[in-house]
């Protein structure tokens, strides 16, 4: 069963990454118990994007009659057990600091701002307060009015006998109650009129992550085919135009790529690329070539030979399977799509030409309204951007934006000065204690660190505005290992990121424990 969420209401937000995941198996284990699901040798799981949601299961075909029943039990009665709500959430605002962490992330998250302002797409992810706020009565609500007959379709795919299928499918649905249906009337998006970039300062970072975005289409605009032909030109594979100019030719990259994102009511197209940081501008550069090659330039008779081939190609392999098959039909339901789509895809493929390519090129690859957004070192990435935006905006990995021209006096500084307990989060889940000590001092902020992972002294320290920047040599088991804190502050609270040479970012939360008395012992 399949249910799209009002994206207007404030509920959907945690709804999407709470509710779904509460509808799961471990919430049918609490009514069923395990040995009855591990009888079946079932699955199921539920699973939601920003158009729907969606609850699944699959078993053996002897045991269909009893996976039908388990995915009519959780999609029309769900529990929520109070103590699973609580436990779901904990666990989603202890995820949420590990994305964080990932540059992806804060760039996905990032370019959803920019590119769907007021639009409910510009929501990737709850925040603490949303997944505090929710709760049990709230998740019961939102799926007694969001999951109904008439918002929802039903897909078996399978060794199935028909006519008994539908007798079963009306014994276990034929009582569900229809209600009124969200609607699709949402804010549009903000037109873009100049190019402007958007960093995520990550102090230390090594790479810069790369996303340059423009407006797209819905999944059902007639652009659609020409366009996905003209995105596998330019950087669907490693064969495409990007890859081979910023990977093989110029080194900068492991891979750069294009990305089309067709929505519901909207979507983006994007072109992105991993880098190290200090060829970031040179990515640019080469980035804004290609896009203004593809529009500037018709493409090769080969080059539209080989993405024609290419689309053809992968599309079988995606119905091999019973789950291809099925999201593929649910595409089809989901985004209005015609009841042949599956058999006329090959021939809409073919029918693309190179003017048509051209045309959307020009329509939808626009450079100079390009949102360009960077995760990595602002301090190494400000003067390699300047050539390419005409405005900069500064923000932290919590998504605060920074006013880069306001500079740490000495009261600030002193503000910050402490002694501070801090909790570091491993992706392992463990947490780890850890005591940081900040100094004031004539040239900024002096300290130490002192944890189980290793302790040493702060080789430097900055406040700007809110956010402290701190590079500290560890010493782990009698080697020297460089780490470079991130972190936003208030007057007793402190959230962050630590940044280790060769290892995975982590997390942290820190308390001022005593910001009278903080001294560094010899």
């Amino acid at each position: 069963a399949h249910d799209r969420p009002a994206h207007g209401d404030a509920l959907p937000l945690a709804a999407r990454e709470v509710g779904a995941a509460l509808v799961d198996l471990r919430l049918q284990l609490v009514r069923h118990g395990a040995d009855e699901v591990a009888r079946l040798g079932a699955t199921l799981q539920a699973g939601a994007n920003s158009d729907y949601t969606t609850v699944a299961a699959s078993s053996l075909t002897t045991f269909s009659d009893e996976i039908l029943e388990l995915l009519a039990d959780v999609a029309l009665r769900p529990v929520f057990p109070e103590n699973e709500v609580e436990l779901t959430k904990q666990n989603t605002k202890e995820s949420l600091k590990q994305q964080r962490a990932q540059p992806s992330f804060l760039a996905t998250e990032m370019v959803a701002k920019v590119m769907f302002g007021p639009h409910p797409y510009s929501v990737t992810a709850p925040t603490p307060e949303a997944i505090d706020a929710t709760t049990r009565e709230k998740l019961i609500e939102f799926h007694r009015s969001k999951f109904i007959p008439n918002n929802a379709v039903l897909l078996v795919a399978g060794d199935v006998e028909h006519d008994s299928l539908l007798k079963r499918i009306e014994s276990l649905f034929g009582n569900w109650q229809p209600g009124e249906v969200p609607g699709d009337e949402f804010p549009a998006p903000p037109k873009r009129t100049s190019r402007s970039a958007y960093v995520i300062d990550r102090p230390g970072s090594a790479q810069a992550n790369i996303v340059i975005a423009n407006s797209g289409i819905k999944r059902t605009s007639p652009d659609y085919f020409p366009l996905l032909v003209m995105h596998t030109v330019l950087g669907a594979n490693a064969s495409s135009r990007l890859f081979m100019n910023l990977r093989e030719e110029k080194g900068y990259t492991y891979g750069a790529y294009s990305s089309l994102d067709a929505r519901r009511t909207a979507g983006t197209f994007r072109a992105t690329a991993e880098v190290r940081t200090p060829v970031t501008g040179d990515s640019l550069k080469e980035f804004f070539y290609e896009l203004g090659r593809i529009r500037s330039e018709p493409v090769s008779e080969k080059e539209l030979a080989d993405a024609k081939s290419y689309l053809t190609g992968v599309f079988p392999i995606r119905l091999e399977t019973q789950e291809g098959l099925i999201d593929q039909l649910l595409q089809i339901k989901m985004f209005g799509l015609p009841d042949n789509y599956l058999k006329t895809y090959r021939s809409n493929i073919q029918a693309v030409t190179r003017e048509q390519i051209q045309e959307v090129a020009n329509k939808y690859v626009r450079p100079d309204e390009a949102a360009i957004v960077i995760v990595g070192d602002a301090a190494q990435l400000t003067e390699q951007i300047k050539p390419y935006a005409e405005d900069i905006q500064f923000y932290n990995t919590a998504g605060k934006k920074k006013d880069k021209n306001k500079k740490a006096s000495e009261n600030s500084t002193a503000l910050y000065a402490g002694n501070w307990s801090l909790q570091i989060d491993t992706p392992l889940g463990q947490s780890i204690p850890a005591t940081l000590t900040l100094l004031p001092g004539a040239s900024g902020l002096s300290g130490k660190v002192e944890s189980e992972m290793g302790s040493g002294e702060l080789m430097s320290a900055t406040v700007d505005g809110d956010s402290l920047t701190a590079v500290v040599s560890l010493d782990v088991a009698g080697h020297a290992i460089e780490a470079t804190i991130s972190a936003e502050l208030t007057d007793k609270q402190m959230e962050g990121t630590i940044h280790l040479q060769d290892a995975p970012a982590l997390t942290f939360t820190g308390t001022r424990t005593n910001a009278d008395n903080a001294q560094v012992q010899s």
